[in-house]
Order: structure tokens, then sequence, then C-alpha cells
């Protein structure tokens, strides 16, 4: 038994904090959590290299490695920043399997659950149990070379496939399901989920899907065609994304957080993820309020369906 999961068994419940430090938000809104659920007898585990940042009491457990294994035991991951911090959340609880609940000191933030102004209910919500958890889709990214497999990723926004050079195009085809639809010079191409389509997908001109339907969507950035239009497909369908030969070398980015190279030749493979980010909330709000509310949209003057 290791040091870690003898301290969670004199625990009832034990909840896994991961913070921005950088952003003083976060550490007050870091330092305000820990002392409720401290104070409700939920005890608190938090990365070691990021306890040195936050005024954390003696009491709260720290764990060296950021593994899926530390957060064994823990019923819930809380996340505290922006978009990226979000995201680095959602690495956690997609190996984890452990539901990531949200709490946005960002722009936007699709992903959280919940503002800096809710901290108050968001500790009553956890102390109480009172959240619900959803599965969110995500997708599996293969990289071939040659017949070959050199890269495998996963992403729950989007995997997208860009150009290097800022002055050369990138040269593709796109496939779905096995047959080939069209080819371009472009900047890139989005491959992303439903939950990504707010996301860089979005900002290149894809539709809004709203979260509970299941499908994939392909949408270029800046193409230079004719027939450049997002696609939306079944959630079962393979999408691929071919560097064509002889020209410049494009790049992979998962969520805008890890990256690999594209050579000439490369082909791109996205699929439904075989493993969902389990997502915790506390509102029963239609994802249309989350929209209107998230983008600030204009909405005065409307009365509704009459009666």
């Amino acid at each position: 038994m290791t040091q870690t999961q003898a301290r969670t068994q004199t625990r009832a419940r034990t909840v896994f904090l991961l913070a921005h430090t950088g952003r003083p938000a976060a550490v007050r809104s870091a330092e305000l959590v820990v002392k409720g659920l401290l104070d409700s007898g939920i005890g608190v585990r938090v990365l070691e290299a990021e306890a040195c940042d936050l005024p954390l009491p003696g009491e709260v457990e720290l764990v060296g490695e950021a593994t899926p294994q530390c957060l064994d035991g823990c019923e819930l991951l809380i996340v505290l920043g922006g978009d990226g911090t979000l995201l680095r959340g959602a690495e956690f609880a997609r190996a984890s399997g452990v539901p990531m609940l949200g709490v946005n000191l960002g722009r936007v933030g699709f992903l959280a659950e919940a503002e800096r102004d809710d901290l108050d209910k968001v500790v009553d919500r956890v102390v109480s149990r009172a959240y619900e958890v959803e599965e969110r889709m995500t997708v599996d990214v293969v990289v071939h070379r040659n017949g070959d497999i050199v890269h495998t990723d996963w992403a729950l926004n989007e995997a997208a496939v860009q150009k290097v050079s800022a002055e050369r195009m990138l040269e593709v085809v796109l496939e779905i399901d096995g047959r080939p639809v069209t080819g371009f010079g472009c900047d890139g191409i989005v491959c992303a989920t439903p939950t990504g389509s707010t996301a860089y997908a979005f900002s290149a001109g894809g539709p809004v899907v709203w979260p509970e339907v299941e499908a994939l969507l392909m949408v270029p950035i800046s193409a230079h065609a004719l027939f450049a239009k997002p696609l939306v497909t079944s959630p079962d369908s393979v999408l691929a994304v071919e560097v064509l030969p002889h020209v410049p070398p494009g790049v992979l980015w998962c969520d805008g957080r890890r990256t690999v190279e594209l050579p000439p030749g490369a082909r791109v493979e996205v699929r439904r993820g075989a493993v969902p980010v389990r997502l915790a909330r506390l509102h029963h709000a239609s994802f249309t309020d989350r929209l209107v509310a998230k983008f600030a949209l204009p909405v005065s003057g409307w009365r509704g369906a009459p009666h």
C-alpha cells in the first residue's frame, strides 16, 4: 500500500484539485474551495508541484507525480482556470475516469460548470453530492506514414491538421469512410467533436452542435477551393486527412496541447474515441441558455411561444 492510499483510507471522501497557479484569481479561488471542503470533512489532494504556489493548510494531501493514479480514491476532480487548464484537467479525467467539475476563471469556458462567483455553491453541491455526471465524446487519432503507425493521440475538442509555414499552404485530400471527398490547399483542417464545435471549429466557421448530438465534424481552415464547406458525419465514421507528398510538412495539434509533426505523405485518421471524458454538472440549464450566456448573444425582444 502506498502512502497516498493509506491516507485516502483515513478519509471518507476525497477531492482532487487542479488550478492555474499562475493566476491570482485561481490562487484565491483554490484557497476558498480547499477551506470549504476541509471544513465539511472532505479531504483535498493537490499536486506537489502546485502546492508551493497555493496557500494550503497542512492537512491537504500532496502527490508528487502527475499520473492517472494520483486520482485513485477521489470522487471528483475540481479544476480552476481558463480553457487551457480545463483541457489539462480533461486529460486527468479521461485517464482516471474521475468526473471533472470545472470552474471558469477565463473568458468563455464552455467546459466549465461554474463561474468564480459560484465557489460557495460549488462547495455546497460537492458536499451534498448534488451534481450529475455526463459523458462527452472524444476522438482517437492515429498518424500513419508509409503504412506504419507513427503516432497515436486523442482529443476532447478537436484534432487539427495545420500548416507549418506561413507563406505556403498545406495541400491535403479529405476522406470519409474510406472514400475521397475533395482536395485543396488550405491553412488546415479541424476534426472536432460536438463538445469542440464551440472551440477551434467554431472559429473556423463550423456549425454549433448540441452536446447530446453524436457526430463528428470536419471543418476546413481558409481553404482555397470552391467546395470547402464544414461536414458533419456519423459518429461511427472514420475521417482521414492525407498530406500530399512532395509538399511542405504539416503539424497535428490535439486540443491545442499536444503536437506532432506531419511529414509529406502522412495520413491522419480520426474516429470516435473509445474512452469518454466524464463531466460533473450542477445545473439543468439547456445548452441553448449556455450558448447565449457564453457568447453574450442578443436575445432582447424575445417573447416566447404563445400559450
